[in-house]
C-alpha cells in the first residue's frame, strides 16, 4: 500500500499520459490505486486487477492496446518533482477522496475525471453548490449575448455561480455576467489552466482566477485540440445543478454539453430565440425534441435548479441548510469570518484572516459557504454582510 501523497503524484501523472475520458483507464482507477497503473504503465506489464477484469481475451487485448497508447506519452512525462512545481502561481491539483472533490463529478462514472488541476483560491465545493452551466454559441448574435449577460448578472446577485466554457460568444457574456456583479464564474478549459485559449481570453482568465476558478482536466502546458472540447463539456454539466443553452445552432458544441446533462437527470434548460435565426435553431429543437425547459429568465432558472423547486425568494423561504437566519447552525470557522466582517463597509478576503484569526484558504472556503447561506456578498472592495 501506497501513501497518499504517491497516489496524488501518481493521479498528476496519469492526467499527462492518458487522455480525459478515457473509459478504460476508468474502469482501472476502479480496481487499482494510481500508483499501481502507472507503474504498470512505466513496465508495460498490465497490473493484477482481480476477477472480473481483463480476464476475457477481448478485455485483455483493450487494456494492452489502452496501455500501449499510454506508453507512448511516456517520453513526454515530466520527473516526480517537475510534477509537484507545477502547482504554483495559484495553480493546485484536486483528486477524488479530497476535501476540494466535487462529489457531483463521481455520477460520471468510468469518465470521471482522475484529478483536476485548478487555478484559483476559491472552494470547488461550495462555489459549484448553487451553480448552474450557461452554454452556448461561439458565433453569438447581439441578442444572444445580450441574454447571457442578463441572466448571468442575475443569477450572481442571487448568490449562483457561473460555469461556462471559457470561448468567445455566450461562454464569454454569461462569465462577464458574473463579474459585473461580483459573483463566482468557473472557466473549464480544453487546455492546461496556464494556456490561454482563446488568445484574447486572457485577460478574462486571469480575472477569472482571481476570483473564481479556471479548471483543466489537462495539465498545465497542454495545448487544445478539437476533440478536446467535447470531452471537456462533460464536466461542465457535472459540477452544476442544471444546464443553460442560451443560444447554439444545430450543429453547436453546447448541444454536446446539454446531451451530457441530460444523461446526468440534471435540469435541462434553452433559451428561445427568434424562428427566424438558425443561431437559436438548436435551442428550439432541445425544447421540442429533448425535453428541456423554456427559460426566460433567472427566474425561470432558479425554480428548477432549486431543490423541489423552491426557488429563494422572501415570499418561499429557502431549504434546510441554506437558510440565513440561524447564525448558531454554522460551523466555528465560519462563525468567526462571519464576526470579522466589518459591520459597515466591505474587506479583503487577507483582512478578514487577520481578524478572524484563520488561514486565507479557510476564509475563502467559509466565504464561499456564507454567500450560500445569504449572509455575505461580494463587492467591489471585496465582501460585505449581506443587507435583507
Amino acid at each position: 500500500m501506497t501513501g497518499p501523497g504517491e497516489q496524488r503524484l501518481a493521479r498528476a501523472a496519469l492526467t499527462y499520459l492518458a487522455e480525459p475520458g478515457d473509459p478504460a483507464l476508468g474502469a482501472l482507477l476502479a480496481r487499482c490505486e494510481p500508483a499501481e497503473v502507472v507503474a504498470a504503465i512505466k513496465a508495460d506489464l498490465l497490473p493484477a486487477t482481480g476477477p472480473g477484469c481483463g480476464d476475457s481475451p477481448a478485455s485483455r487485448k483493450a487494456l494492452e492496446g489502452a496501455l500501449a497508447r499510454w506508453r507512448a506519452r511516456l517520453p513526454g512525462l515530466p520527473g516526480d518533482a517537475d510534477i509537484a512545481a507545477a502547482c504554483r502561481d495559484g495553480i493546485r491539483l484536486v483528486c477524488p477522496g479530497d476535501p476540494q472533490w466535487l462529489e457531483r463529478l463521481d455520477e460520471l462514472g468510468t469518465v470521471r475525471p482522475y484529478a483536476l488541476w485548478l487555478r484559483g483560491r476559491v472552494d470547488l465545493p461550495s462555489a459549484c453548490r448553487r451553480s448552474v452551466s450557461m452554454v452556448g454559441s461561439r458565433a453569438a448574435t447581439g441578442y444572444g449575448a445580450h441574454v447571457a449577460g442578463e441572466i448571468a448578472a442575475d443569477l450572481g446577485e442571487q448568490g449562483w455561480t457561473i460555469v461556462s466554457g471559457g470561448a468567445y460568444g455566450i461562454d464569454a457574456a454569461a462569465h462577464r455576467g458574473a463579474q459585473v456583479v461580483g459573483a463566482i464564474t468557473i472557466a473549464v478549459l480544453a487546455c492546461g489552466v496556464d494556456y490561454p485559449y482563446p488568445a484574447g481570453h486572457a485577460g478574462l482568465f486571469a480575472d477569472i482566477a482571481a476570483a473564481g476558478l479556471v479548471i483543466s482536466e489537462w495539465p498545465p502546458g497542454r495545448h487544445p485540440a478539437r476533440l478536446r472540447f467535447l470531452v471537456r463539456n462533460r464536466v461542465i454539466a457535472a459540477l452544476t445543478c442544471g444546464t443553460v443553452v442560451v443560444e447554439a445552432g444545430e450543429r453547436s458544441g453546447a448541444l454536446n454539453t446539454a446531451r451530457h446533462a441530460a444523461e446526468l437527470g440534471r435540469p435541462l434548460m434553452a433559451v428561445p430565440g427568434p424562428v427566424t435565426s438558425r443561431q437559436s435553431a438548436g435551442c428550439h429543437r432541445i425544447i421540442r425534441d429533448w425535453g428541456a425547459t423554456c427559460v426566460t429568465c433567472a427566474a425561470d432558472i432558479i425554480e428548477m435548479v432549486s431543490p423541489l423547486g423552491i426557488a429563494d425568494s422572501p415570499e418561499a423561504p429557502a431549504p434546510a441548510g441554506l437558510r440565513g437566519a440561524p447564525r448558531d447552525e454554522l460551523d466555528l470557522d465560519s462563525a468567526r469570518v462571519l464576526d470579522a466582517l466589518p459591520a459597515r463597509g466591505a474587506a479583503g478576503p487577507s483582512t478578514i484572516a487577520v481578524e478572524a484569526g484563520v488561514d486565507l484558504d479557510t476564509v475563502l472556503r467559509c466565504l464561499g459557504l456564507l454567500a450560500g447561506c445569504g449572509f455575505v456578498e461580494r463587492c467591489d472592495r471585496g465582501w460585505q454582510l449581506r443587507r435583507r
